[in-house]
């Protein structure tokens, strides 16, 4: 779950806790929308977005954010 801004309230590891290797983050953006009121179509076009990505260092900050619609989406490392 997000805040308002979209956010999660905590991160997700605690400080440091990252370990090198795989990530992987599952948004469920289909029911996100449909909890905000969005019409979409059924099937919806984006159901649940997984993002794979990996981490070369051990305990680096990575913020994740995914930019979303109905229809599309985008991602980067934030800072």
């Amino acid at each position: 779950m997000t805040n308002a801004d979209g956010r999660a309230d905590t991160p997700l590891l605690p400080e440091g806790a990252t370990r090198a290797g795989t990530y992987e983050l599952t948004y469920d953006v289909a029911a996100y929308f449909r909890g905000q009121g969005v019409d979409l179509p059924d099937p919806p076009f984006l159901d649940r977005v997984t993002l794979r990505f990996g981490v070369a260092e051990d305990g680096r900050h990575y913020h994740v954010p995914l930019l979303v619609s109905p229809f599309g989406y985008t991602t980067y490392r934030g800072s």
